[in-house]
């Protein structure tokens, strides 16, 4: 077998293994976190059982000061040291101080049990759960004892007595706090990803109901201009049918054709919320242009709207630049079907700055009422503002002064580098 084919193999068989631990050590955890005492329980009921065997199995003589002290107290001391580690994850520190007098005891007779060295798995817990400071008195409430033995049972120097008690110790401490600060970190990051996961959640909603404003906005366009514009020609087909059924004809023809581009207008809006991907090669056609406007302007004159343009400057813009200016137009139009009354006329009068700056104002002679805003329910000029804003333009739409009749909308986009 060739050595990578060997690698290949090994990475087989050990990457499972350790999903597997992984898994296993999950497990672990989410069953002590539901169940904690079942551990708690275990684990305590180890060290009784090994104090107890160095008690039955008198191994407790082999490192004793004083191998005379009867069994009872033994048992007792056995018991002392191991029982309250039940407690241990609970209250740590009150654990340790129900253990120092068994300590104090353990060390004025001279019994130097091995099971004292559980004290080094509660100073492991004060460490992991507790304020640090809390640390100093653990290691002064375990070395007092060892100071009593020092003193009551000699043995050899003091600090062969002291010194490995208080290394034990900062081993103990050691462990506790890379522990602690590994699981602060985990649930550090735990936290970090909730709180992204929300801020994704709250992106994609407030992303939701942009699109969902910005479909609003053209369904409105789309709808409201091509609906006004059929229900122009079908006012004037009705009239000259009487008179000219050639004329009739024309509007009726013109009002299939508004119709047909109204509904592929619609389908290509639509299509954005089809859920299932488009092949690559799929072709969508672009949203409408200043280029476009020849054709807008023609349905508008065909509905029966006379409308006048002049433009100064050439037309060089960014796509979404000329369909802001495209889609005001087109709603000020609208509005002029809508409101403007019989013999009403249009102007528009379009200016081409410098940087992609530009300015569009449409007048009209009707003598209709105000065109519904927001608060009539109505989405016109609300929408227009909000194109508007995009690109840090202005938007002025009222009514012309006195004594002139009609209604004016003025659009500015300023600099491109100016926003």
């Amino acid at each position: 077998m060739d050595p990578v084919t060997a690698e290949r193999a090994a990475a087989r068989t050990t990457e499972p293994l350790t999903e597997y631990l992984q898994r296993v050590t999950q497990r672990v955890r989410a069953f002590d976190q539901r169940h904690p005492l079942v551990w708690d329980l275990h684990l305590t009921g180890f060290w009784v059982t090994a104090a107890l065997i160095d008690y039955y199995g008198g191994g407790w003589r082999n490192v004793a000061r004083n191998s005379h002290n009867p069994d009872w107290l033994i048992l007792a001391l056995s018991l002392g040291f191991s029982v309250p580690l039940l407690w241990r994850r609970s209250r740590p520190f009150g654990v340790l101080l129900a253990i120092v007098p068994v300590a104090l005891v353990n060390s004025w007779t001279g019994a130097v049990l091995q099971a004292a060295l559980l004290q080094l798995l509660v100073v492991f817990h004060i460490a992991l759960r507790l304020r640090p400071r809390m640390l100093w008195w653990a290691t002064v409430l375990i070395t007092a004892p060892v100071v009593v033995t020092t003193v009551r049972h000699p043995k050899g120097t003091a600090d062969q007595d002291i010194v490995p008690v208080l290394m034990s110790i900062a081993v103990a401490v050691a462990i506790g706090i890379t522990v602690r600060t590994r699981r602060d970190y985990t649930e550090a990051l735990e936290e970090r990803a909730r709180r992204l996961e929300i801020e994704r959640d709250q992106q994609a909603r407030l992303a939701a109901a942009a699109e969902r404003a910005r479909i609003a906005r053209e369904m409105h366009d789309i709808i409201g201009h091509n609906l006004s514009v059929i229900t122009g020609l079908a006012d004037g087909g009705k009239y000259a049918a009487a008179k000219s059924p050639e004329r009739a004809a024309q509007a009726l023809h013109a009002i299939g054709t508004t119709s047909r581009q109204a509904l592929g207008e619609l389908r290509r809006l639509l299509d954005v919320l089809r859920e299932e991907e488009k092949p690559d090669h799929a072709e969508l056609t672009p949203q409408p242009t200043l280029t476009d406007l020849d054709q807008l302007l023609a349905n508008v004159r065909a509905a029966g709207l006379p409308v006048r343009t002049t433009t100064h400057g050439n037309p060089t813009l960014p796509p979404g630049r000329q369909l802001t200016v495209y889609r005001v137009i087109q709603e000020a139009l609208t509005n002029t079907l809508k409101h403007g009354g019989p013999g009403a006329t249009a102007e528009i009068v379009l200016s081409y700055e410098d940087k992609g700056a530009v300015t569009a104002t449409v007048t009209d002679t009707g003598n209709g009422g105000r065109p519904p805003g927001p608060g009539d329910g109505g989405r016109g000029l609300a929408g227009m503002r909000e194109r508007t804003a995009l690109y840090g333009g202005t938007l002025e739409a009222g009514p012309r002064p006195h004594p002139e009749r009609g209604w004016r909308v003025h659009l500015h986009l300023p600099e491109e580098s100016a926003q």
